[in-house]
């Protein structure tokens, strides 16, 4: 294998060498006394900000938003390597063998000639390398992946083994099922079932978004932001009129609400 950026090996090596200036003696004291525990909120920050910038699809933001994330990567490896741990070499050597074990249909003899078939190699491979939670049949599901995704995986691995409903329909009624027993939950004073019935609506609702192939987590996502636009409008109107959202009625709220909503904001 050819690299196609021959500058790659030289980039990485000055912005490690930045990473080791800004945490040694008499470089930055923030950098100096960060830990990887300290630096796990942001990581995930960096993270879901590099997600944002993926569904805006600007390349500029996208490129930036890579280097974030990257920062957090060498930052933390440079610690471990500072403790005779690992370096930040060690993780892409890591990483890139991973890839090699992972794909045995590329650099090695195995045949996958369907996607089916691309996933059973994976799945084993994962397997081999003990990743995951086991969950017998359905094979490993991480327990650091959000929630929702989780049970995205789960209803795809019941589904391969056919345990799941012919066609969508299935799923609605699933919903319909279990939003009548949380009502019904609902009727009795606070009790533990409230909670285990609706996670059972959010599975069956995430099942259904499966079945309609749409990634809840992202569905989900965009729903927030649309939120946060709409709740923008409202803050803004209410201003021109010298109130705050605290001063204002609910039903004054929820009319410019409904007027973004009817003029697409959000």
């Amino acid at each position: 294998m050819t690299d196609a950026n021959p500058d790659l090996g030289t980039a990485i090596t000055e912005f490690t060498a930045i990473i080791r200036r800004l945490r040694a003696p008499g470089g930055c004291p923030w950098d100096a006394k960060q830990t990887p525990e300290t630096l796990r909120t942001y990581v995930l920050e960096e993270a879901y900000e590099l997600i944002e910038a993926l569904e805006s699809r600007e390349p500029d933001k996208i490129r930036e938003e890579c280097g974030d994330l990257l920062l957090h990567l060498v930052f933390i490896s440079d610690m471990y390597n500072e403790w005779g741990e690992f370096s930040f070499t060690d993780v892409v050597r890591g990483i890139s063998a991973k890839m090699i074990h992972r794909h045995p249909h590329v650099f090695g003899d195995e045949k996958a000639e369907t996607l089916e078939d691309l996933r059973r190699l994976w799945q084993r491979a994962k397997e081999q390398e003990g990743k995951g939670t086991k969950t017998g049949s359905l094979g490993p599901v991480s327990p650091a992946l959000p929630a929702l995704t989780q049970a995205h995986r789960l209803g795809e691995a019941a589904a391969r083994l056919g345990f799941d409903w012919p066609s969508v329909e299935g799923a609605l009624e699933k919903v319909e099922e279990e939003w009548q027993e949380l009502r019904q939950a609902l009727n009795q004073p606070a009790d533990p079932a409230w909670e285990e019935e609706l996670g059972d609506m959010l599975f069956a609702l995430v099942n259904v978004a499966r079945f309609l192939k749409i990634d809840s987590e992202n569905a989900l996502r965009r729903t927030i932001y649309k939120f946060i636009k709409r709740f923008h409008v409202v803050e803004r109107t209410l201003a021109k009129a010298g109130k705050t959202p605290e001063s204002a009625t609910l039903e004054e709220m929820e009319a410019i609400w409904q007027a973004a909503k009817q003029g697409g904001s959000g």
